[in-house]
């Protein structure tokens, strides 16, 4: 028998970390080839991590709500080998690169303030420059340790904060910001003496009654905000409001509704936006492009990738459902209630919620009208579709029940200019006004 260790894979391009919501495992358990072991969250979704070998739990060394990045060992398994084939193994698809040193010297005790200036010859710390500082066991990734070397770091200076002392990418970025004396007083101060961090109620105590909790923020969540404060400061969003007339399109979704039940699709008003959505494109290609800035190109993109806004437990995600241009409207309804479903079901790979070249959210499934969406930047327009509403309206000197849809459509000015937007909007108001003009978008 021999001992596995069994390390965070890479869970996606550009996927360094992820957070382990729910071990599916205990120790003693025995599992085979291809088992899910956890339940993994990174930045675009929840994903189980699979056994890569048949063998016995021994010891879990991450727990649940913890944050892992790629190479950390997550638990030990016993598998069938001999000798130390399995334990090295994987060591040498994510090498631990153990900084060996001799054992540390114990932390000081304690001291009052008198004895501490009694002793103060005697007992005067080491500084981070010294050997016994720099002797001490180094416990990093392999990111991490390259990291530093690109900075011209010496990694067994730097003082770790993550769990058993653990060094992380923002300890470095601390080292070269505030010096090896910083981190060496930080690291000098005994536990003991060390003053206790305040509660988040310590300077303001709750009256009687009142009820805070305080939970995780999703990895996911995390990402939304961040991604959504990038586009805000980035790109000057500005949002045009028109309504469509969708009284022609509601008869026609109704026709075709018996249709799409006998070939097993739920049929909404999106596939024909989408539709909607590229025909207008092909007439306004700057809608579809990207800005980039550093070379000040406008890229304009022949293809059309539309994001589709989806909420689910998890916060926002936009999965994409790609050249929408080739596709008819069955096949685009198929692939956006499979999305959709796998969305909420943390199902979607991290591939199928990128590369849209432009979003279309909806918020009027949740009863909502006017708003103004967010770019998902780097894309440089995004539709928001409102609820419709049956009102009186006028038509032919008469008053008539039209069927109102609310639209929105937020734009990067820098890029797009207010008439441009407006123009986009008319059209795409055109083909939904007149549904079977998009039978020749097909």
């Amino acid at each position: 028998m021999a001992l596995y260790e069994f390390r965070l894979p890479e869970l996606g391009e550009g996927l360094h970390e992820g957070r382990i919501e729910k071990w599916l495992i205990q120790p003693g358990d025995t599992v085979k080839e291809d088992d899910a072991l956890a339940e993994v969250e990174n930045d675009k979704a929840l994903v189980e991590l699979p056994s890569p070998v048949d063998g016995k739990i021994l010891e879990i060394k991450v727990p649940d709500g913890t944050t892992a990045v790629v190479g950390d060992v997550l638990l030990l398994l016993e598998v069938e080998g001999a000798g130390d084939q399995a334990q090295t193994e994987p060591a040498a698809q994510h090498p631990v690169e153990p900084t060996p040193a001799p054992a540390p010297a114990a932390a000081p005790a304690a001291v009052t303030p008198a004895q501490s200036a009694a002793q103060a010859p005697a007992a005067a710390a080491p500084s981070a420059a010294t050997p016994k500082a720099a002797a001490r066991e180094v416990l990093a990734t392999p990111g991490v340790r390259k990291f530093a070397r690109e900075q011209g770091v010496d990694i067994t200076l730097v003082t770790g904060s993550g769990t058993n002392g653990k060094i992380t990418k923002e300890d470095v970025e601390s080292f070269l910001t505030n010096g090896p004396s910083a981190q060496a007083a930080s690291a000098a101060v005994p536990a003991a003496s060390a003053p206790a961090a305040p509660s988040p109620s310590a300077s303001v105590q709750p009256e009687s009654g009142e009820v805070e909790e305080r939970v995780a923020l999703p990895l996911i969540r995390q990402r939304i905000a961040e991604a959504m404060a990038k586009s805000a400061y980035t790109a000057p969003h500005v949002t045009v409001m028109d309504e469509a007339n969708v009284t022609e399109l509601v008869k026609l979704r109704q026709e075709v509704k018996p249709l799409a039940s006998q070939r097993g699709v739920k049929i909404t008003y999106l596939p024909f936006i989408v539709k909607a959505l590229v025909a207008a494109i092909k007439l306004h290609p700057k809608l579809n492009s990207t800005l980039d800035e550093e070379r000040k190109e406008l890229i304009l993109k022949h293809y059309y990738h539309i994001g589709i806004a989806t909420d689910t437990d998890r916060g926002l995600v936009v999965p994409v459902v790609r050249n929408a241009d080739r596709k008819n409207m069955w096949t685009i309804a198929e692939e956006i209630n499979d999305l959709a479903t796998r969305a909420r079901d943390s199902k979607l790979s991290p591939n199928e919620m990128r590369g849209s070249t432009i979003s279309i959210t909806n918020i009027g499934s949740a009863g909502g009208m006017f708003f103004t969406p967010i770019i998902n930047y780097p894309e440089v327009a995004i539709l928001g579709v409102g609820r419709i509403t049956e009102r009186p309206i006028m038509e032919n000197g008469q008053v008539v029940g039209g069927q109102m849809m609310a639209l929105s459509l937020s734009f990067d000015h820098r890029v797009i200019d207010g008439a441009l937007a407006q123009h986009f909007i008319n059209d795409i108001k055109r083909l939904l006004e007149n549904p079977r003009l998009l039978l020749m978008e097909v």
